[in-house]
């Protein structure tokens, strides 16, 4: 798809934008367009770039960013632009982050994640799809099982199964995203006891969820 887009765009001489706000140093040290190896015009990114705290970015081919203030006549400016305290922060997580070691590990923990969440479905026989790229996953709740590839098939999602898990997550001590559409994320702070703890939660937790 992202393959697609650049083809299309550089076809039709329109700029391809890439929001990596979500993605942008999670998947890889490059984002998305890393992994896939896709290059966008320009990039958005968000606070994972100062390390959590308030702060947006822009990036792109250099004739693209001169045109911008106080190069280029484009204005733009903002309440936190340049915020030492972010700026520090994001210099901090982008050094440790070329450390390739994280990725990997981040890739194994996740990988082992998502299969526990599977296997703790089907013990439960309860319909649950993981989808996962990385360090992000998103367990789709569904009223029968298949994949999940296109918009249709997440529309068809359980919902209320999916609030009858979140609910017993929480009640199990474990806060995951309170909307079914919402992606997981795994980071290096995680532990492997943090994630069999959460994969015995599901397990708990997806034996109430299947019911309506």
């Amino acid at each position: 798809f992202l393959e697609g887009l650049r083809e299309l765009t550089q076809r039709h001489g329109v700029l391809l934008v890439f929001d990596e706000v979500i993605t942008g140093f999670r998947l890889s040290y490059g984002g998305a367009q890393g992994l896939y190896d896709v290059q966008p015009d320009l990039t958005v990114l968000g606070k994972i770039v100062g390390g959590g705290l308030p702060v947006g970015a822009v990036g792109g081919r250099a004739e693209l960013m001169e045109m911008l203030a106080p190069t280029g006549s484009v204005y733009q400016a903002g309440t936190l632009s340049g915020n030492p305290l972010a700026m520090a922060a994001g210099i901090s997580t982008l050094d440790a982050l070329r450390d390739s070691r994280h990725y990997i590990t981040l890739e194994e923990k996740a990988d082992a994640f998502a299969q526990g969440l599977q296997t703790a479905a089907a013990e439960a026989e309860v319909p649950v799809t993981v989808n996962r790229v990385g360090s992000m996953l998103t367990p789709f709740f569904q009223h029968t099982p298949g994949p999940v590839r296109t918009w249709e098939d997440a529309d068809a999602a359980d919902r209320e199964a999916y609030a009858r898990f979140f609910h017993g997550m929480l009640d199990r001590g474990v806060y995951p995203p309170a909307s079914q559409f919402e992606a997981w994320f795994l980071s290096v702070a995680h532990t492997n006891q943090d994630i069999e703890r959460t994969i015995q939660a599901a397990r708990e937790a997806l034996a109430g969820a299947g019911g309506s």
